[in-house]
Parts: C-alpha cells; structure tokens; sequence
C-alpha cells in the first residue's frame, strides 16, 4: 500500500481534475471513482497518480450530463467500448436538441398563433422514394386506430426522418433535404402519400418541395401541384419506442441474411410454423432461431424445447419487411422471444425496421 506522502489529497486531485472536492466524495460513495487510500482515523481520502486521469474523465462526462451508472462503466472499460458509450450519448444528446426544437417552434406558435410559421424542404425525388418505399409498408389501416393511418414527417436541420408504425410493427427511414424554416412534425395521411410516390417516378428533375404550414400541407413535384391537411392526431413518441423495443442490445445476434433466400423460405408452403394463440386469436406464427454455424433458420415446433436463441414473429409482415428494404442483405438483430426483430440495412443506418415478437 503506497504511504501517505506518495498520494494526492482530494483538494490535490480536485484541482488536478476539474472536479469539485464534493462531486468527488459523491464519486466515491457512487462507487465510480473510490479513493486509493481512507485514513481510518481522520477519514480523508487520498488518490494516486493513476487516478488523475480517470478523474478527468469523470469530469469531462459529468460536463456532458453522461448519466452516473455509464459514467462508471466508462471509468473501468477499454477505449473502444468508452467510444461506443460516448456515441449512444450523442445520439441522446441529438435527439434532446430535435425535441426541444420542436418544442419551441411550438411554443412559439402558441404565443403568437396569428404568425404561423411554415418550413419548405427541397428533396431529391429518388431519396423521396426509396424513404418513402421503406414505411409505407408499416402504415395503420385499422379504422378503430385512425392516429397511425399516415407516415410522420420529423423534420430536421439537414433533412427528414420518416416513420411508420401500425403498433405491431415501426419502421424508419430518413431522406436528405434543404430545410427552410424551423424542424417540425406533421403527420401525413396516407392518402396523400399514395398520390406523391407514383410521381416520383416520372419526377427526373430534382427537387420535390415541400411546404409545411400549420396543418397545411403542399406538394411540387415536377408539373404538378398535390395539397393536403396534416393528420390531427399526436403520433407516438417513436424515439421512446426504439429505445425501449431495441435500444442498445449488446446481448443480440446480430446475422447478415440474403433477402431473396430468405423471402423464397418464408414463401414456401412447406415452410415450418408454429400455432399459437394471440390476442384470443390464432395464428400461425414463423419461429427464427440460429443453426450450429450461426445462420438463421426458421424453426419446426419440435424444436423450441430447447434453451436456443429464437423468436416468433408473423410471417407475412416479415416478407413485407423484407420487400420494402430495398437491399439485397439485411441484419437481423435477434434477442430473444420476449423482445422484437430489428431488420437493419447494412449500408445506411437511418433504414430500418422493427417487428413485435409473438410469444411463444
């Protein structure tokens, strides 16, 4: 044990970390950054060298508002897995500011509702399309559920997420835009959407423009000129969804799969199901699991006896994921039966799309 005259007080290490002599008793009684030595009489705290920069770190996520328990995971990991926190609280950080914005803009209106505000966003035709292509899919039809029978249009600084959720499945996509105005949400019914996609084809010259204002909505896309009025309705928080449905899983399996091979299985009529009753209905329900070498397969009855890695999910909304992906692989993030498929696009991280599990 090194004496007393070879460590730092904790003034000492305050001074040498940014950190406050009380953030740092905080710390230490945290768990996250315990002194090497506590004298027992006077109950000071001392630090070694090798503790001042650990401290600094503590300090620099502090300054970022990093919540404690990460901040004590990143204290005691390797470099590359303090990166990948540091990444997950960006994106926190990024979607923080979005809402906020948002927030804002609405405020703003309500202060002042005799100046509406509008935004006009520029898109490629092509990007329109395939973001378009991507959640359509994923769109409520249900006449009981009217709140989800359209596509959300998040508009950011730089362009433009879409999501689509029927409660069984989310998906998302995102297109870039030149974006004049403040972000905002409007909530597209799914009419309007269906009139816009055929045009895009035919619409070589760029760009589409879009105008928000209010709840009035209009559309430019090449010779003609399509209106509409935004869904009244709140779309659900999408970003509290994907959080809570797949967030950050280091536990999943994550496997490269071939869209065709794998849409040519699950269209087979020999292709293995399992019955199961859902929501007092039942269902014939595709069992995912993964094969000695790693592969997915879909699996008979007979094999979910087993403590193996699998998860049910309906069969037909996972030929519509895999027909509105638009790539000719996919990364499906497997974590159980309890918790919902991810299918990712490997090159493009803002596509994607989530189906509920069924229980099995």
């Amino acid at each position: 044990m090194p004496s007393v005259s070879d460590l730092h007080s904790i003034g000492e290490l305050a001074r040498a970390s940014g950190l406050t002599v009380s953030a740092l008793r905080f710390y230490d009684s945290a768990g996250v950054l315990e002194p090497a030595l506590v004298d027992p009489v006077t109950g000071y705290r001392w630090y070694t060298d090798e503790q001042i920069a650990p401290a600094r770190l503590v300090a620099g996520l502090r300054r970022i508002g990093m919540p404690v328990p990460e901040i004590a995971a990143a204290v005691r990991a390797e470099p590359a897995a303090v990166h990948r926190l540091l990444d997950t609280h960006l994106r926190r950080l990024v979607d923080g500011l979005a809402d906020a914005r948002r927030e804002v803009t609405r405020l703003r209106a309500l202060v002042d509702p005799a100046q509406p505000s509008s935004t006009t966003l520029l898109l490629s035709p092509a990007d329109l399309a395939a973001a378009l292509d991507a959640v359509r899919f994923a769109v409520g039809a249900d006449p009981e559920v009217p709140m989800l029978s359209g596509v959300l249009l998040d508009v950011e600084p730089d362009g433009v997420r879409l999501v689509a959720t029927d409660r069984f499945r989310l998906a998302l996509a995102r297109s870039r835009a030149d974006v004049d105005g403040p972000p905002v949400r409007v909530f597209v019914p799914v009419a309007l959407v269906d009139q816009l996609r055929p045009l895009l084809d035919a619409a070589d010259a760029w760009p589409v423009s879009l105008t928000v204002a209010g709840a009035d909505l209009r559309v430019l896309v090449a010779d003609r000129t399509l209106t509409g009025t935004a869904l009244p309705y709140d779309f659900p928080d999408y970003r509290r969804l994907l959080r809570k449905a797949v967030g950050e899983r280091p536990t999943a399996r994550r496997i490269t799969v071939d869209v065709a091979t794998l849409r040519a299985a699950l269209a087979d009529p020999a292709a293995p199901t399992v019955a199961r009753d859902h929501d007092g209905t039942a269902r014939e329900v595709t069992v995912l699991g993964v094969d000695d070498q790693g592969e997915l397969r879909l699996l008979p009855a007979a094999d979910l006896d087993s403590d193996a890695l699998r998860v049910g999910v309906d069969g037909g909304y996972l030929l519509d994921a895999l027909n509105a992906a638009g790539a000719p692989q996919l990364v499906l993030e497997l974590d159980g039966p309890i918790s919902p498929l991810a299918l990712r696009r490997p090159d493009d991280a803002d596509t994607y799309s989530v189906l509920m599990p069924i229980r099995l």
